[in-house]
């Protein structure tokens, strides 16, 4: 039975420097694994609408529609995806795959964004030091646990391997997975599947085709 696409939605610009980094690339990535078609929405960076807000209280980006249901937050989608896939194994290390996925939210991303907001947007000396001395203490614990492995539950590429991968891509282009080779080998790995370069390439031209219909507009 043929499915009916996913309905992905992002922003309909960013500027230069989110771009390959807008939360929309993890279910881009997902849905390339699964094979699963998709078709992209979008709403305004910079107007917020109410129906934006209707389903994302708080004004944010990605979401998605199945039918029916429409879900936000990209780890509930990735989970919501996922279920039933090779992305998500039985049994036991179903629950395992949960657990290292939400790991990865609450105790990876958490850190990792705050070192990076203090670093490069509050321009906080302090606050990055704290946060980013933090954040290299849970890389190199996740380290240790990816020891004599080559992904984090099953043997096997699983959402968790893909959501942490991508949370680890701002550490690793800023220098907080140097000294740490066997997670940059992990990151690496991950980041050369084909499903994540094809995700890439496509939100990022998604954003240069909307440059272009601006400055068309403007012309």
């Amino acid at each position: 039975m043929t499915r009916d696409p996913i309905i992905l939605t992002t922003y309909d610009w960013v500027p230069d420097f989110p771009r390959g980094h807008v939360r929309d690339i993890r279910i881009r990535w997902l849905l390339e694994e699964i094979d699963r078609p998709y078709r992209i929405e979008t709403v305004p960076l910079q107007k917020k609408t109410p129906e934006h807000l209707a389903r994302q209280p708080f004004h944010q980006v990605p979401m998605i529609r199945d039918g029916e249901l429409s879900l936000f937050e990209s780890g509930a989608i990735l989970l919501y995806l996922a279920e039933g896939t090779d992305l998500m194994p039985g049994g036991d290390d179903r629950m395992r795959t949960i657990q290292w996925l939400i790991a990865a939210l609450n105790s990876v991303e958490f850190y990792s964004a705050a070192w990076l907001v203090g670093k490069f947007f509050h321009k906080n000396e302090q606050s990055a030091a704290e946060f980013g001395k933090i954040a290299q203490d849970k890389l190199a614990h996740l380290q240790d646990v990816l020891k004599g492995r080559d992904w984090l539950v099953a043997g096997r590429f699983t959402v968790a391997d893909l959501l942490m991968a991508d949370i680890l891509r701002l550490p690793a282009q800023h220098g907080l997975l140097d000294g740490l080779p066997d997670l940059r080998a992990y990151h690496d790995r991950a980041l050369s599947r084909p499903a994540f370069q094809k995700a890439l390439a496509d939100q990022i031209a998604h954003f240069r085709a909307a440059d272009a219909a601006m400055a068309q507009a403007s012309a």
